[in-house]
């Protein structure tokens, strides 16, 4: 079993910067997705972004350019920037190991003025 708890969250003004972090139980592969979703209020939990490390990336379009994920170890990062009122939802990481996917717990983002 893998515990994975999220740290980073806040309130925030349209056009500032967050940094979301992620700690894992235990070093997850290289090889192995790692992950943000997110979950606005009344929407569906989606992907934000997702690393392998050194084979490739993914974002959601509406973060590209603002967004950057990284990893290192048993942690995963992400990095917000120019976030706006559309990026309020709580963050969640995820990992994939051992033929399982796991949760953390969720951070909350609220972007407002």
């Amino acid at each position: 079993q893998v515990q994975l708890v999220e740290s980073g969250g806040g309130l925030v003004q349209p056009g500032g910067s967050l940094r979301l972090s992620c700690v894992a139980s235990e070093n997850i592969y290289s090889h192995n997705v790692m992950a943000w979703y997110r979950q606005a209020p009344g929407k569906q939990r989606e992907l934000v972004a997702s690393i392998i490390t050194g084979i490739a990336d993914y974002y959601i379009d509406s973060v590209k350019g603002r967004f950057t994920i990284s990893r290192d170890g048993a942690s995963v990062y992400l990095q917000m920037t120019s976030l706006k009122p559309e990026d309020t939802a709580v963050y969640y990481c995820n990992a994939f190991q051992r033929g399982n996917y796991y949760w953390g717990q969720g951070t909350q983002v609220t972007v407002s003025s």
